[in-house]
């Protein structure tokens, strides 16, 4: 680094402090402000911050493992949350809109009854806002520390001093400004991040070593390029992406409806609910839900995966638990002066904007949903925002604890996946089905923690553990909803009067409530549901296809994308839906 290149990383801090000052006292006006925006963002705003959330320090670097490991088929690994994704779009982005709260884990008491409904607020705001948010962030501080270490040769020993400087200017900004300074930041950071990652695949796929595309696809075998998994034999894919039927049945089968993972929930939750509950209006809740599916799985990948078959020639000595570490490399060999500034403020930008909403949308569970809803209650919101400031810099502390702990970024997301597997019925059941009460919630909850001590016992490793996880999680639950009573009657019809879902399993208490209508088409959700799958796959693909030279499949893919998109049109159009076109 030279320079040139500090300049544009300082640079960088100062426009990111500049957007967190700007927006410091209207943060500071509310809770519903400091959280939410003030329920005000347009659909690209929220959108741009879910891709920017979700494009972590650690991404790239995953990216380039999976690719350098498997070929481009690796990533099916993550792309078929996809499926998850576009599900939540059509069934379920208007409804969190529509359901005025603010924060996911609300939901308990709006939707379930008595006692259990107040547990299940209280430990799931902990469970999520505190434990899972503080291992989330340790991974990401955790791939930071190995960017750092890799880029500038910085001794392990001292690496994450400067990690926890970076976190520590996120806590204040993100303290400072609330969610309003963390969405508008998320969109330059995003900006800068992916500009700085399409700079460095151009200058890596075409420097001398490699020679274009076409010296790529010279030097590597053809299941580097292929774009869908080997499920045929492990022993005859020669190192492609192979899985076993019942391995491909669990990542396509089962994960993106099962399990519950990080900004992939089944029926949204998380970060990704509350962009949908800052959202103007139920239509930019939908297009801001929509624009972040197609980004994240389509339009942001391919700079990191041509960087990462790259990785294989340039560096082929990497051990297999170092091929993340190419990414790194390629960046310390092939940017010159300036740029490499641009790709460290990049990954900066990119740690930056997942630790800033990771520490405010744990702090709205832990603030929203404990504090004020268990220990102290009557206070102004001035009270609650500052209390909300202060929790900002505890979950800081904690995550700086638990990063120390983290030794595989991998064995993290598989833990968190396997913590929630089975879960993910419900999540999807309770907005459909009257009869999911607190305790179905509960039970799904615990029952991976029940069962996981014994897998690790007899050595049942990931994804294989999922096989068991989720139909043992799917028969406690089921049979826990049958043997404790439902949610009460009151509850029921409030509830459905406020977000009248519709549906045949909701004819109990709809019968009693004759007035009340569903604006839901479940047809044409469903029709939706595939076409925008296909609108996701045909976009991937067919960035694919024109990169590498496939123009007839690139015809093809685009042919399919112009489809999907009449299809969902129209179909959004229909007043039987809601007329969300209008």
């Amino acid at each position: 680094m030279e320079f040139l290149d500090y300049s544009v990383v300082i640079a960088y801090f100062i426009f990111s402090f500049g957007i967190a000052i700007f927006y410091a006292r209207r943060a500071g006006k509310s809770t519903n402000e400091f959280f939410l925006s003030g329920r005000n963002l347009p659909w690209y705003l929220a959108g741009l911050s879910m891709v920017a959330t979700t494009f972590a320090a650690d991404t790239p670097l995953a990216v380039t493992e999976l690719v350098a490991k498997n070929g481009i088929a690796g990533n099916w690994i993550w792309w078929n949350f996809a499926f998850g994704g576009i599900l939540t779009v059509f069934f379920f982005a208007r409804l969190w809109r529509r359901a005025g709260i603010m924060t996911e884990v609300e939901f308990a008491e709006i939707r379930y009854s008595g006692k259990p409904a107040r547990f299940l607020r209280g430990f799931r705001a902990l469970y999520l806002g505190l434990f899972i948010n503080i291992i989330i962030m340790g991974w990401v501080n955790t791939a930071l520390a190995s960017i750092l270490t890799g880029l500038f040769g910085i001794p392990e020993a001292e690496v994450y001093y400067y990690v926890f400087a970076c976190m520590l200017l996120v806590a204040v900004y993100s303290a400072l400004s609330g969610l309003w300074g963390v969405v508008v930041t998320d969109a330059f950071q995003f900006f800068i991040a992916m500009g700085g990652t399409i700079i460095l695949a151009v200058l890596v796929v075409n420097s001398s070593p490699i020679g274009g595309i076409a010296g790529l696809q010279e030097r590597l075998p053809d299941f580097a390029f292929n774009f869908l998994p080997d499920i045929s034999s492990v022993e005859s894919a020669g190192g492609a992406f192979a899985l076993t039927v019942t391995s491909f049945l669990a990542y396509i089968g089962i994960i993106w409806w099962a399990s519950w993972y990080p900004g992939a929930e089944p029926g949204g939750g998380g970060y990704i609910a509350q962009r949908m509950m800052s959202a103007k209006d139920e239509k930019h809740s939908l297009f801001a839900t929509l624009f972040f599916q197609v980004a994240h799985y389509a339009f942001r990948p391919w700079p990191w995966i041509i960087v990462g078959l790259c990785t294989i020639i340039l560096y082929p000595d990497l051990a297999a638990d170092e091929k993340r570490l190419g990414y790194i490399y390629a960046m310390r060999d092939f940017l010159p002066i300036g740029l490499k500034g641009l790709l460290v403020a990049a990954f900066l930008a990119a740690y930056m904007s997942t630790i800033a909403t990771q520490l405010n949308w744990g702090t709205s569970y832990i603030i929203n949903d404990f504090y004020r809803r268990f220990i102290n209650r009557n206070k102004d919101e001035k009270h609650y925002v500052t209390s909300s400031r202060v929790t900002t810099f505890i979950l800081m502390i904690l995550s700086i604890v638990i990063t120390l702990m983290i030794t595989r970024i991998t064995g993290a997301w598989e833990f968190i996946m396997e913590c929630g597997a089975g879960l993910g019925l419900v999540l999807i059941l309770r907005w459909f089905w009257w009869r999911i009460n607190a305790w179905s919630e509960i039970s799904a909850m615990i029952t991976p923690f029940v069962i996981y001590p014994f897998l690790l016992h007899y050595g049942i490793s990931f994804p294989n553990t999922l096989f068991i996880l989720v139909p043992v999680t799917t028969i406690v639950w089921i049979t826990v909803t049958f043997l404790t009573k439902p949610t009460s009657d009151e509850v029921l019809e409030k509830f459905y009067r406020k977000i009248h879902p519709g549906g045949i399993l909701w004819k109990k208490v709809s019968d009693k409530l004759p007035g009340v209508k569903s604006d839901g088409n479940f047809l044409l959700m469903f029709i939706n549901w595939i076409f925008g799958v296909v609108l996701v796959y045909s976009i991937l693909f067919g960035i694919g296809n024109l990169i590498f030279g496939y123009y007839a499949e690139f015809l093809v893919s685009v042919a399919l994308s112009f489809i999907s998109i009449i299809v969902i049109y129209r179909n959004l159009s229909r007043k039987g839906w809601g007329s969300v076109i209008q």
